[in-house]
């Protein structure tokens, strides 16, 4: 298991840190580009919601073909991207570059994931290793954003996606001789339809979920720069060290999942999660109307949260992905696509709409959404009882 760790966990952080690792200078693109606040806003938004969205192409290719291929080209288009990125000085190019990004992260992103659905599912791993891939990627939020705030200091902003690109280059580097195909044999011809797949009730619940909380920390990333260092007047650093203080409070609840889940079972791991981003969203409303912009606030009703991200984390895959083991790519790929979708586009109307230098837009997205997914585990429960 760390060797397969080793191997795959780079793609997956990879993805992730394309986002964090860019926030600290969020704020001074729009001068460096000769642009807008909305275009910048918009190589947030449209990384997440292409992320999902590239991987109703490549699950299906994935299945079809092979894992390896796919991750090792996503990885490709993604490094390619990264150095081209860390070159221009075009708004438009640098959006367009970045939406290639998005592209290649996708692919690398879908190959990954079904990769651990063909090793893992049926083994008692299965729960341990979606739980240490949460807490690698729970270093990513708390690392990403300090590495960028140092590396943009020391070297300007161009090294940060520099960065990225050689990251990509190694990781390539390691799995091209080391990663093994672990698509289902006797699948290549197998039908690909999504139509059992969007008419499962666990697969919506559980993706609602999924939804949920990592919208609820797209919403956070996306307006904790303008709440933090444009309202609170914090540092570039000084906000990196406070960011990092929520993905601290995932890691350590991660280290305590397992004993949780195994004690609530999925459906009481998904239910207390939604709870305790309704708290969360609570508590930045009321922080919100009686005080200015703040660590007590902001930073710590976003701990809560945190918390409720990682309960939700570690069940949503297995619930929403268990029926479709035979199909697994694209399983995976309609799991993370209607995931960034939700994110992408209601999670930006929030920041857009509700105010993007206040608490509101993270209030009201985790609140909404956690409503929505109790909702949806009502109907689940009364329509599957013995499972509930």
């Amino acid at each position: 298991m760390p060797a397969a760790l080793l191997l795959m966990a780079p793609f997956d952080i990879l993805a992730s840190l394309a986002m964090d690792i860019y926030l600290p200078v969020v704020p001074v693109m729009p001068g460096i580009l000769a642009t807008t606040p909305a275009i910048i806003q918009l190589t947030l938004s449209l990384y997440m919601t292409i992320l999902g969205v590239g991987q109703i192409v490549f699950g299906p290719i994935s299945d079809r073909i092979g894992r390896r291929p796919v991750v090792i080209c996503g990885a490709l288009l993604f490094a390619v991207a990264s150095l081209l990125m860390a070159a221009t000085v075009s708004a438009p190019a640098f959006l367009a570059l970045r939406l290639l990004q998005a592209i290649g992260a996708s692919a690398a992103l879908v190959a990954t994931f079904a990769t651990v659905r063909d090793v893992y599912a049926d083994r008692p791993e299965g729960v341990t290793i979606y739980g240490l891939f949460s807490a690698m990627l729970a270093f990513v939020p708390a690392l990403g954003p300090i590495a960028g705030a140092l590396l943009a200091d020391r070297f300007g902003w161009r090294a940060i996606f520099l960065a990225l690109g050689l990251l990509a280059i190694a990781a390539m580097a390691n799995a091209i001789p080391r990663w093994r195909e672990t698509r289902p044999t006797g699948t290549e011809g197998e039908r690909r339809s999504f139509g059992p797949i969007l008419r499962n009730g666990a697969f919506w619940t559980y993706t609602l979920g999924f939804s949920a909380a990592m919208g609820s920390f797209f919403v956070f990333f996306s307006t904790a720069p303008r709440v933090l260092i444009d309202r609170a007047d914090y540092s570039e650093l000084a906000f990196s060290l406070v960011f990092a203080t929520a993905a601290l409070v995932m890691i350590v609840t991660t280290r305590f999942a397992k004993r949780f889940v195994a004690l609530w079972g999925i459906t009481g791991s998904l239910a207390r999660g939604m709870a305790l981003l309704i708290l969360g969203a609570v508590l930045l409303v009321v922080g919100q109307s009686v005080a200015a912009p703040s660590f007590w606030t902001f930073i710590l009703p976003m701990w809560v949260i945190a918390v409720g991200i990682v309960f939700t984390g570690s069940v949503t895959p297995n619930g929403a992905l268990q029926a479709f083991g035979h199909v697994a790519g694209t399983a995976v790929a309609l799991y993370f696509c209607i995931q960034s979708l939700i994110v992408g586009v209601l999670g930006t109307l929030a920041v857009v709409l509700l105010g993007g230098d206040t608490a509101f837009p993270l209030a009201g997205y985790s609140m909404t959404m956690a409503i929505v997914t109790l909702v949806a585990l009502g109907v689940l429960a009364r329509q599957r009882p013995a499972e509930a």
